[in-house]
């Protein structure tokens, strides 16, 4: 009976946040659909604007339950600028919280309303979330000989064209490293031996093709490129060997009470633009991240491990920034809820807003 308490308790820590952020969803789909809606007769520059509000509203409540409900330690190592840039971020990928990271870092810049993904294709079928994704200025891709660089570039170039505000985040292994998963760390090692490349070992070999295009499309709209990279400090394993990064529900549940984050500011200037150039570029800013990644989780030294190089900085993300969204998103989201009619929309805006964003997603990607 004890037991039974304790795995629901514990269960509780995830089904709680999980079920405020997506339970709040089609309020926020409605808000926004109002708001595209009336901006139809309205500059488009204005409706971008007003949408990166809207977004932010939304991000800072999933940052509530992602920071100050966890109660992580965000330990970051680099000077964030304080000012807003136009900016490409590119990461290491080890789980699906890694897209939280970019927030994280984002809101500290008062930059959280203008981030936007390059995604997996598969992610358009996400409801509601899939369509609007697109909508916020995400390019959904496909992998190698499937990648479709013409609806990239025009997808970027329509926002570029009317100053939209870039924060967009990129993480250009393609897929998440597992240290358990040794399929996909080989294949990477082989791609990389096949091209000539040095061989990485604590991350995947970076496919160039979304970053180029993307920061050569861009590149007279952009400030920088951040180099971000990110370890998940969790409780401690038996022996030495590298544990999985937590996935959401893990980190929800409260297991990764540190996330370290590497940052690194390159000058748009610095990066070159011949793709052959760029490969080596970009692979050598995997060489450092995986020197890094070998040293946080491997290295004897406990003056290393478990910390990156230079002075790590505690930042907490203060309350004020987060709990007012939640409240206004709770406060749009309970009257539906509490009457028949209400109910009735809301059932209506998963089902419908879900179908039309599928179709809409696949006709106009």
């Amino acid at each position: 009976m004890l037991l039974s308490l304790v795995v629901h308790t514990y269960s509780l820590r995830y089904w709680f946040p999980a079920a405020v952020m997506l339970g709040t969803a089609p309020a926020y789909f409605l808000s926004w659909s109002a708001w595209r809606l009336l901006s139809t007769v309205l500059p488009s520059k204005l409706y971008h604007t007003m949408d990166d509000r809207i977004y932010s509203v939304y991000q800072s409540m999933v940052l509530f339950f992602f920071e100050n409900y966890t109660g992580v330690e965000i330990i970051i190592y680099g000077d964030i600028p304080k000012t807003k840039e136009n900016v490409v971020y590119l990461s290491n990928h080890q789980t699906t919280a890694d897209w939280i990271i970019a927030d994280m870092l984002a809101i500290r810049q008062s930059a959280l309303g203008h981030v936007r993904y390059v995604l997996k294709d598969g992610l358009k079928w996400l409801p509601l979330y899939g369509y609007y994704f697109s909508q916020h200025g995400g390019v959904y891709v496909k992998r190698s000989a499937k990648f479709d660089e013409k609806a990239m570039k025009k997808k970027l170039l329509s926002q570029t064209k009317l100053g939209t505000p870039m924060y967009l985040v990129i993480f250009p292994e393609g897929t998440r490293y597992n240290p358990e998963n040794r399929r996909v760390i080989v294949d990477s090692q082989a791609f990389a031996t096949k091209e000539g490349l040095a061989v990485l070992k604590n991350v995947l070999t970076p496919r160039m093709k979304a970053s180029h295009i993307a920061i050569e499309t861009m590149r007279d709209h952009l400030d920088a490129v951040y180099d971000v990279t990110v370890a998940y400090e969790g409780p401690p394993a038996a022996g030495s060997q590298r544990q999985p990064a937590p996935t959401m529900p893990e980190f929800l549940c409260k297991e990764c009470p540190r996330v370290h984050i590497h940052f690194d500011r390159v000058d748009i200037k610095e990066i070159p633009s011949e793709p052959l150039f760029f490969r080596r570029w970009l692979h050598e800013r995997f060489e450092l991240k995986d020197e890094l990644m070998g040293n946080f989780y491997e290295s004897e030294d406990p003056a290393v491990k478990s910390t990156f190089p230079g002075e790590g900085r505690c930042s907490a993300l203060s309350i004020t920034k987060t709990l007012p969204p939640l409240v206004i998103l709770s406060a749009l989201t309970l009257p539906m809820l509490l009457t028949p009619s209400g109910r009735k929309l809301y059932l209506k805006t998963w089902i419908y807003g879900t179908l039309i964003g599928w179709l809409w997603v696949h006709l106009r990607p």
